[in-house]
């Protein structure tokens, strides 16, 4: 029998141990315990979503292969006029981790503040403002991809198969909450696809801005045109965006707005574009409106009772992000937490509570279980009354553009 590579925890107990003792179809048998007891946790009233980086992977480089692309980009300057831009980078090669991109920006934006003494002709700073320049530009652009790209495609199809599962919930149970700490519009760009409803807090028509008391609020339909006699629409999504949004940027325009964040069509470096880039500092930029609206919700609606929180592509790197995990589950003890993704190196593992869900692992295949596609695939529950009628809708969608010019 060959050693199973799947791992399902919870706290600290193996749940997979009687199984693992077994020599028939010991994968499927595993998995399909996995899925059970998610589907039972699906059945709490309040769900909730994080997604990190690992939702996007493929699309998105890891912050190494980003690193990769700012040190090709900066050998590849012409001299004279950017030696010093090089010298810079090399100096702070010498002070980081291999490849952490975080620390390069964290230590320039440091530099920034100290240099930054009203002397318009600091050289110095000159060569610090321009670096940042290079790595946030770099950053951007590739987030800021292109969604008709067929290379794409793929990640598109993750997400549409993840809302297409999820969406859909009894009307007696909440509408489900995504946070997330990415900033690219494959969440959108999916929910759009797919007509499904969601709030970002944003609203307006040709300007749409920023307005945190949207979360409050839920989509719902006349059932009876005789009464006011109201139901919550079902295929409804809260999208909450922690980290800001690459189509967000600060606008000062409109009077009628206390927050002056707007979102935009089509994006555009230089636009004051506002996200958080990845660095050590980010836990203080975090602190600044809209950031602290979105934090304050994802703490409340983790204090919510009977909440479920799925942690998907996310490594608990971010100590702002954990903090309120902690705190929810020390405060809220009805909530659980489930974590799907291999995170043995952090503190989170070792925590002996039972309302902690560990998964992760290797199928036969070489696939890994807690990537985002397996995930959807073959954990997370089939929801059949939505998929059918989102089959029916693609259906006739297609069909229509196909006879629209006949």
């Amino acid at each position: 029998m060959s050693e199973l590579k799947i791992n399902f925890f919870q706290g600290q107990s193996d749940l997979l141990t009687e199984i693992k003792n077994t020599n028939e179809e010991v994968e499927n048998k595993s998995i399909e315990s996995i899925k059970n007891k998610i589907s039972e946790l699906f059945n709490m009233k309040n769900i909730h979503f994080l997604f990190g980086s690992g939702t996007s992977a493929g699309a998105i480089p890891t912050m190494a292969q980003l690193y990769d692309k700012v040190e090709t980009h900066i050998a590849g300057l012409e001299l004279p006029l950017n030696k010093f831009i090089k010298e810079e980078f090399e100096k702070i090669k010498l002070r980081v981790d291999d490849k952490n991109l975080e620390d390069v920006l964290g230590i320039l934006y440091s530099h920034r503040v100290y240099l930054n003494d009203g002397d318009k002709d600091n050289s110095d700073l000159k060569v610090c403002l321009s670096l940042i320049e290079i790595i946030e530009t770099i950053i951007f652009d590739e987030i800021n991809i292109d969604f008709d790209d067929v290379k794409y495609k793929d990640n598109i199809e993750n997400y549409q198969r993840f809302y297409r599962k999820t969406a859909l919930r009894n009307k007696d149970l909440s509408r489900i909450n995504v946070f997330t700490t990415n900033n690219d519009l494959f969440n959108e760009t999916a929910l759009d696809s797919l007509n499904i409803h969601y709030i970002n807090g944003f609203n307006g028509g040709l300007n749409r801005y920023f307005n945190p008391a949207l979360f409050n609020y839920t989509f719902s339909k006349r059932m009876d045109t005789s009464i006011d006699k109201f139901e919550p629409v079902e295929n409804m999504v809260h999208l909450y965006k922690i980290h800001g949004s690459i189509n967000w940027i600060e606008d000062t325009k409109n009077a009628n707005t206390f927050f002056k964040i707007k979102e935009t069509y089509n994006p555009q470096k230089g636009q004051n574009n506002v996200l958080v880039y990845p660095t050590p500092t980010k836990q203080n930029k975090s602190l600044g409106s809209p950031y602290v609206e979105m934090f304050r919700e994802f703490q409340r609606k983790l204090l919510e009772p009977l909440s479920v929180l799925f942690v998907i592509g996310y490594s608990f790197s971010d100590e702002h992000v954990n903090n309120i995990i902690y705190q929810a589950l020390a405060t809220n003890s009805t909530m659980n937490l489930v974590i799907i993704n291999d995170v043995s190196d952090r503190d989170i593992f070792k925590i002996e509570d039972d309302r902690i869900f560990k998964i992760w692992g290797e199928k036969s295949d070489g696939q890994k279980l807690h990537y985002f596609n397996n995930i959807i695939k073959d954990i997370l529950p089939n929801v059949n009354a939505f998929k059918s009628e989102s089959n029916s809708l693609n259906e006739f969608v297609k069909f229509y553009n196909e006879n629209l010019n006949k």
